[in-house]
């Protein structure tokens, strides 16, 4: 049972479009009153990741991850950190490599199934910081590595992280691509094309003998980038062996702590291989949530804190705290366990 059978989302009145939901928050949401202190994260591999820690002296803390070509500064995730140190948590948004405004040292970037690097996080923060609770929450890119870690990591996982949630997941990465580049996604898919050609020519300066943006302009879709880039980039045989062994939708069987995926049924990225209502099922500590609209990375919802943090899903943390979240923000409830919908 862990699939939510009636969502009590609802869009706010003329955000019942997905393109819209998808759109106007990037484009008009503003988020204000978040203050960051850098750390730099060393790497295994010599390389660094750049964390932006907000801090209310917590002992609870939740890591958040940003989706494809973000950054700790996009309104989804401001909105997210606010709302947790709203209410008594400590917020670390990792940026991934080449996304904190300074370049990463090696060649290779980040990618959709990179949970080392989530790793080398976790692990940091647990060896510098002293939490008792420690969340993990990712959105699109961000929420199928934090699914992917979870589920992969399944027998070691209990000990370091409390509970998950990921909003707007590609969970299948093959059907994901395809959809987004389909036709009704072209403006989408020349926009996420234009911000990764940047990533390249910033690589080019560093590594003029290994990379180049020669013929760009003949990439059309994520298949042509991920086949030149991504793959030779990260140690994959082509797009399609990346996408097949970073997928987070085969892992999620092994998911052993509370972890809730919220995708909803209008988003223009996800196609039917994308929403786990078996695994969900199958799975007591998996719960999704599949709103009918939201579009991708959406859910918008005018409260009267006018930041969205109101919330509807509710996460029970580990006896200590019970907790709402959304791709806007978190809220602190009773003591509890297990998520469920309010």
């Amino acid at each position: 049972m862990p699939v939510i059978a009636e969502s009590k989302y609802r869009a706010p009145l003329f955000f019942s479009n997905p393109h819209a939901q998808t759109v106007f928050p990037t484009l008009f949401r503003k988020v204000r009153g978040v203050t960051y202190k850098r750390e730099r994260v060393d790497t295994p591999d010599k390389d660094f990741l750049d964390v932006d820690i907000s801090t209310v002296g917590s002992t609870r803390a939740a890591i958040v991850l940003h989706g494809l070509e973000g950054d700790s500064t996009r309104c989804y995730m401001l909105g997210m950190v606010k709302a947790l140190n709203n209410n008594g948590w400590d917020a670390i948004a990792v940026n991934l490599r080449g996304c904190s405004g300074e370049p990463n040292r090696t060649l290779r970037l980040y990618h959709s199934g990179d949970t080392g690097d989530l790793d080398t996080v976790v692990s940091y923060i647990h060896s510098q910081k002293d939490y008792s609770d420690l969340a993990l929450i990712g959105f699109s890119l961000g929420g199928n590595v934090v699914l992917k870690y979870v589920g992969e990591r399944a027998d070691t996982v209990k000990s370091a992280i409390t509970a998950a949630a990921a909003f707007s997941v590609p969970c299948d990465l093959a059907a994901g691509a395809t959809k987004i580049g389909s036709f009704m996604n072209i403006p989408y898919m020349k926009r996420f094309l234009t911000m990764l050609r940047e990533k390249i020519r910033t690589k080019m300066g560093l590594f003029p003998e290994l990379i180049n943006d020669n013929d760009y302009d003949q990439i059309r879709d994520f298949a042509d980038f991920d086949n030149r880039y991504t793959a030779p980039l990260h140690g994959f045989a082509n797009a399609e062996d990346y996408w097949k062994k970073s997928s987070s939708k085969q892992f999620l069987a092994r998911i052993s702590i509370p972890t809730l995926l919220v995708s909803a049924a209008d988003d223009p990225f996800l196609t039917p291989e994308c929403y786990p209502f078996k695994e969900a099922r199958d799975n007591p500590s998996l719960f999704l949530e599949v709103p009918k609209h939201g579009g991708h990375v959406g859910f918008m919802a005018f409260d009267s804190d006018r930041e969205g943090t109101k919330g509807i899903w509710i996460m029970r943390l580990n006896g200590t705290n019970q907790i709402r979240i959304t791709p806007n923000g978190i809220k602190a409830m009773n003591p509890r366990w297990s998520p469920f919908l309010k």
